[in-house]
């Protein structure tokens, strides 16, 4: 589909239909925000069920309590998030608003006016002045530049602070000031699409301007919305895409939301107790019906009619429905989303992790996933701008077959280039010609004379600024001619024509033309997989593969430099291609890259360049602390395989032999690369039983085959194996490589700087983006950006494991609280002719749910069970977040368990206190819910770690709260509670009925975890001992490599073609025995100190098959 643009045409732009520049990212308005906010809060399961059980309420023949000990907190809950979602969207629409209203100026009937930005129309002229934003996309048609030039700054759209240079069309130059805006004619272009590096359209211009010949158009010829017009005095365009249609409102939208391991959790296990409380209803209604049919009618005071309506057999189940309602707490979805908020914002506000060279702080864009960082498994990075710090040096050379700076380190200082250079050697100077104009920099000159360079590329600045401390100076840039000064004289090029480099292609070209000589060349630059290929066969290429391998043995990154000169017959003929090509709007890529191809061939390689891209500080002490905590890491990169490997070793990625092996994948046919796959299986298989780091290295081509038609065993290898580096990978294959993990339930941490990245961030359980040289694309696409790779070790190490653990904790105390006071209710039926009575009030049922027991569990965000020095100084003990210790079927039968026992002992010692003839019912109430009260202010303090003066507050200010709140309601006749609390707060009964319940319910609680703690105490319980001691924190140690061979013996072998089955960790949390077991392991013994000899032999994993 093609979209026709005509240009300062008014009639045939409102003939088109085409949406107005109005911006609008609202998600609601005002009259459909009520219905639609219903809609998407009921579209929840719980939301559902809550609204069913709030609806059969209102039956007053079934209700057992008032429908508003419902209805509150529903409402309560609803109107919460309503307001945060109507919060949200009215900021949004100021935004709107204040970029809509913008004054900007366009061109209407040929005159130019002063309009909001909103008001502009596909085809109108817009005029922008320096430091202007661009309120649309425009296509350039004229600047205040001669040669059509204008620098913009697009960080709006992929946070890049380098100006970039965007030119008028061809069939624009030369075209008066005072006519630009009498400009007539026709742009040919794409639907609006997000693609924000691709622009494939033509132009016409209507006579007199031109006579309808078709200009190309390209990326480099716009404008988009966002931008900002730096130092260009003044710069016009038509607009193309406008309001929500332009590039950047195409970009926009909401994520699709992650689901997290503990929220996955947390559905499996309401699942679960729906499924137990539908049981629990069956047996009550079933018992009710029954002894209403026998018992019942025997009782003088229990008035049934003979016969009753046809619905008298649901009346019991319904009730007991409703009594049991409460086994789902209400408020567990308002209180996780709360306490994520403020994990959240703890990440935010950590000074600690602030990059001090750069004052990036840590951002956190996703609240909802921080309990994922402590349960990490798989680390996949980008390495350059990730792992180093993607500022480029050039170190040495080698030219001709002559190797400079291998002596000094530094070729810019190595003497025989600088007397080859000095003597005008031609293939020296032919090479520093390459470095300094092959090129897309733009050289600035300031005031006092000084050029600098802007490079959208860090490999391109590096190459430049040599070439000019080299003397080949890149000097000036008019329009499409360069100017080189070298040795005091100038040296002028005109650019003909530029092959822009792209990821398929791997290397970039310029045409030029000598205009001393007239002479014609080409000059490229590029990997050496691209290059090489392309020498004239007569040429010797053997030294510079050579040159290559010896310096990605040395880690650094290199580039070949060629050249060819071309006839002009021959430039003419596939100028004509080159341009066809250009117009084309379909395959546009792929019809360029196939006439490229044609022009470079039988180049004259002239040597090869390196360049040095230094490791981040922290960066081998952040992995290696990572991995001690069991974090398996791959390497993702487009570098070369040697290249990767050095920066791997440098940065305790591998181990050197004789601890590490390494493995290679490779070949370029399915045959061969089956074979290797099934070598290096091999090999992994009869290693995995060992201690030795064995990774294994494939690049991209072997990669795509491995992936197209050998899924199976390479996902057995990605097992298998705790460490990869795969090089020459694309992004796609980047995102690829994260599904396949993915696939086999693994966690996946995804961390980048660049553009190249953001898939792989996207596609992850956890996106982490480093706002780094690159711009800030992969930090915007990320759920938590950070300003240095050594920062990731406190995010997850800190931030994750306590994020974890507090989650771990609220989610199965939220179900506690509303399974005690539940089965309480149910032991009441049992003497109340199992009626479905209930035996406390609306009002202490709605206050019980939403304050009593909330407010305490909430300060939970602030606990803290080691220091974060512990914590950093053991990485290991983030094995029981990786393993769900805290979370699991297991730890929360544990609760189940407490909560039944708990409600045995509130109900058997206030029955036995308060039940019968010695007080009314209300008072029985008051009792047992004041049991309840106290019982979950203890486990509160239990369960607490640290405690700050926030803590205490919340926990016994509760408490205290709790009589506060019941005196008054006791000093309101028409409460239904008139004097209760003031009686029973008077007797000495009530006070000793209290105090048995603590005894008997914490109690035994406290003696068995004393028990753990002292005699069978877990590697934190260790931890937490020596730092109340004060003392230093002793060794965890770590078993034999026999008992780990002897362990891992057990391991079942993998097979390719059997699915793997994967045996859950489950743990009680008040049993913290070492008998669970880690999903993934390799060599080394991070985990070792968690092992004992009652490790379980079960490692095997569930791999989808795909």
């Amino acid at each position: 589909m093609k979209r026709y643009v005509y240009i300062n045409d008014d009639e045939a732009s409102r003939q088109q239909l085409y949406c107005d520049n109005r911006i609008s990212n609202r998600k609601y308005t005002v009259l459909n925000f009520l219905p639609k906010n219903l809609w998407e809060q009921f579209s929840r399961f719980m939301n559902q069920y809550f609204l069913l059980i709030a609806c059969l309420q209102l039956w007053s023949l079934i209700t057992p309590v008032n429908p508003a000990s419902t209805w509150g907190p529903l409402i309560f809950i609803f109107a919460v998030s309503a307001t945060k979602e109507a919060w949200d969207d009215y900021n949004r629409y100021l935004s709107d608003k204040k970029a809509n209203e913008k004054e900007v100026w366009v061109v209407r009937q040929g005159i130019k006016k002063h309009i909001q930005a909103q008001d502009i129309h596909v085809g109108n002229m817009v005029w922008l002045r320096e430091n202007d934003e661009v309120p649309c996309d425009l296509v350039l048609i004229g600047t205040s530049d001669p040669q059509g030039l204008c620098y913009i700054e697009t960080s709006a759209l992929d946070g890049e602070t380098d100006l970039k240079t965007r030119v008028i069309p061809s069939a624009c130059m030369g075209i008066d000031f005072e006519l630009l805006h009498k400009i007539k004619g026709l742009v040919e272009c794409p639907n609006p699409d997000k693609d924000i590096r691709r622009f494939d359209a033509n132009l016409r211009l209507f006579p007199p301007f031109l006579d309808n010949d078709v200009c190309p158009l390209t990326i480099k010829n716009t404008i988009l919305q966002s931008c900002y017009l730096r130092n260009t005095e003044w710069a016009c365009g038509v607009a193309v895409y406008t309001g929500n249609e332009t590039k950047l409102g195409m970009s926009r939208g909401i994520p699709e939301p992650k689901l997290t391991a503990v929220d996955a959790m947390i559905d499996k296990l309401t699942g679960a107790i729906f499924v137990f409380q539908i049981v629990v209803v069956m047996v009550l209604g079933i018992a009710g019906n029954v002894w209403k049919d026998t018992e019942a009618r025997k009782q003088w005071y229990v008035q049934y009619p003979d016969e009753g309506p046809w619905y008298e057999l649901l009346v019991i189940p319904l009730r007991f429905e409703l009594l049991c309602s409460i086994m789902i707490p209400i408020s567990i979805k308002v209180s996780l989303d709360l306490v994520k908020s403020l994990y959240a914002k703890f990440i935010d506000w950590d000074n600690e992790m602030i990059d001090q060279e750069t004052g990036i702080p840590s951002h956190a864009t996703n609240t909802a996933i921080s309990e994922d960082l402590g349960q990490v498994e798989y680390i996949l990075t980008d390495k350059t701008g990730t792992l180093t710090e993607n500022r480029m040096i050039f170190r040495r050379c080698c030219i001709s077959g002559i190797f400079y700076g291998n002596e000094s380190g530094d070729a810019l200082k190595d003497v025989e280039l600088l007397n080859a250079i000095a003597s005008s050697s031609t293939h020296v100077i032919h090479f520093l010609t390459i470095m300094a104009i092959c090129n897309t920099v733009v050289p600035i000159k300031s005031k006092s004379g000084a050029i600098s360079y802007k490079a959208q590329s860090q490999d391109e600045d590096a190459l430049v600024n040599a070439a000019a401390r080299l003397h080949m100076v890149y000097a000036n840039k008019n329009g499409n001619i360069l100017e080189i000064r070298f040795h005091g004289s100038i040296i002028q090029y005109e650019i003909l024509e530029t092959l822009e480099f792209t990821s398929d292609r791997k290397r970039m070209s310029v045409v030029v033309k000598d205009c001393q000589n007239g002479k014609i060349l080409l000059l490229s630059k590029g990997a050496d997989e691209a290059i090489l290929p392309c020498a004239s066969a007569g040429q010797q290429t053997r030294t510079f593969v050579e040159a290559v391998e010896q310096y990605a043995q040395l880690g650094l990154r290199t580039l070949c430099l060629a050249w060819r000169e071309l006839k002009e017959d021959e430039y003419r003929e596939w100028s004509f291609m080159f341009k066809e090509a250009s117009s084309t709007l379909v395959d546009r890529e792929w019809r360029i890259a196939e006439v490229c191809q044609r022009l470079e061939h039988d180049l004259e390689v002239l040597g090869v360049t390196a360049i040095e891209d230094r490791l981040q500080d922290g960066v081998p002490e952040t992995i290696e602390t990572l991995r001690k905590a069991g974090i398996n890491f791959w390497m993702l990169t487009g570098d070369k395989q040697n290249t990767a490997i050095q920066i791997a070793l440098s940065c305790n990625f591998i181990s050197p032999e004789p601890k590490g092996q390494l493995l290679l994948i490779d070949g370029k046919t399915e045959d061969e690369v089956c074979r290797s796959l099934e070598r290096v299986l091999l090999t992994m298989r009869s290693t995995f039983s060992q201690p030795k780091d064995v990774a294994f290295v494939v690049d991209g081509w072997a990669l795509e085959i491995a992936l197209k038609h050998h899924w199976k065993a390479f996902t057995e290898l990605a097992i298998l194996s705790r460490t990869a580096i795969c090089c020459r990978v694309t992004p796609s294959q980047k995102a690829q490589l994260v599904e396949l993990l993915k696939s086999c339930d693994y966690r996946t941490l995804a961390i980048g700087d660049g553009g190249n990245d953001v898939r792989m961030i996207q596609q992850a359980d956890i996106g982490v983006g480093i706002s780094g040289r690159e711009g800030l694309q992969a930090a915007r696409a990320a759920d938590y950006s950070i300003g240095k790779f050594r920062f990731l070790k406190r995010l997850i190490l800190v931030h994750g494991r306590y994020s974890y653990n507090r989650t771990a904790f609220l989610s199965q105390y939220s179900f506690y609280k509303s399974l005690l006071i539940c089965f309480i209710q149910i032991f009441f039926s049992f003497i109340s002719g199992v009626s479905g009575t209930s035996l406390f009030n609306s009002v202490s049922l709605m206050a019980y749910n939403v304050f009593y027991t909330s407010i305490p569990v909430l300060v939970s965000v602030l606990d803290k069970d080691l220091s974060e020095e512990t914590v950093m100084q053991h990485p290991q003990i983030l094995f029981y977040c990786q393993a769900g210790r805290l979370l699991n079927p297991s730890t929360f039968a544990g609760w189940f368990g407490r909560s039944l026992f708990h409600a045995i002992v509130v109900f058997v010692i206030s029955i036995n206190a308060y039940a019968y003839e010695k007080s009314e019912m209300e008072e029985l109430s008051m009792v047992a819910l004041s049991g309840c009260i106290w019982l979950q202010a203890f486990v509160v303090a239990l369960e607490t770690n640290s405690f700050t003066i926030l803590q205490h507050l919340a926990i016994w200010g509760n408490l205290i709260a709790f009589y506060i709140i019941n005196w008054m309601f006791s000093a309101l006749p028409s409460s239904g509670m008139y004097t209760i609390m003031f009686r029973l707060c008077r007797q000495p009964s009530y006070w000793i009925t209290m105090l048995l319940i603590i005894a008997a319910g914490i109690g035994p609680i406290l003696a068995l975890k004393y028990f753990r703690y002292t005699y069978r105490p877990s590697k934190i319980n260790i931890l937490q001992q020596a730092e109340r001691r004060g003392g230093p924190i002793l060794s965890l140690g770590s078993i034999e490599p026999l008992q780990a061979r002897t362990i891992e013996k057990d391991v079942s072998p993998l097979s390719i073609t059997q699915p793997k089955n994967r045996n859950p960790v489950y743990e009680p949390l008040l049993s913290d025995s070492p008998n669970s077991t880690r999903r993934s392991f390799g060599s080394g013994t991070p985990f070792d100190f968690f092992q004992s000899q009652r490790l379980s032999s079960s490692y095997s994993r569930n791999c989808k098959d795909n």
